[in-house]
């Protein structure tokens, strides 16, 4: 019997989120669009995700509400992907399993570390600032950087360059046609 694409018995809002974020690589274009990506070529480029899958799964984000299309270029038209409201309550959930597959599924730990901007005190496992108190920070107010434990990425896509320096996230990458 083949797996049914919903969880239509499931009277649950988990489930409910599941089907919003839960096919596989949705939840790896919202954490790229946390990182600055927006730009469909670089979500392409840095997952390395089927062109046809990446275009199903941006429509279906949009469709529910976690990013919208903005245009970025006129001639040709082209849009780039942002985050929604929707969308950026996505990061605590994000950032907590991000926290335990680096403790728990990654061998070496996370290849990222994320410190409150304010004061580059490293988030705890929670999200929060232990230095300022701050019991959820957002987003906005993330630096990530790169983890000096372990070693170097050897992806060298545009997006990984620009991920290999400390960046606040939401804030736009360098693109690979910035590059050109």
């Amino acid at each position: 019997m083949a797996l049914g694409t919903d969880y239509e018995l499931q009277d649950c809002a988990l489930a409910r989120a599941l089907e919003v974020v839960g096919e596989r690589w949705s939840l790896l274009i919202v954490r790229d669009a946390f990182y600055g990506v927006q730009r469909f070529n670089d979500f392409l480029t840095h997952l390395g995700i089927p062109r046809a899958v990446l275009t199903a799964r941006l429509n279906a984000l949009v469709a529910a509400g976690v990013l919208r299309k903005e245009p970025y270029q006129q001639a040709p038209l082209r849009h780039g992907y942002l985050l929604t409201d929707a969308g950026l309550e996505l990061w605590p959930p994000l950032y907590l399993l991000s926290r335990w597959g680096g403790r728990h599924a990654t061998p070496g730990g996370p290849h990222h570390l994320f410190a409150h901007a304010a004061c580059g005190t490293d988030l705890d496992l929670t999200g929060a600032c232990p230095h300022c108190g701050v019991p959820a920070v957002p987003a906005a107010e993330v630096v990530m950087r790169p983890n000096p434990g372990r070693s170097a990425a050897p992806r060298t896509d545009p997006v990984s360059r620009s991920l290999a320096r400390p960046h606040r996230l939401l804030e736009p990458i360098a693109s690979a046609a910035d590059a050109k």
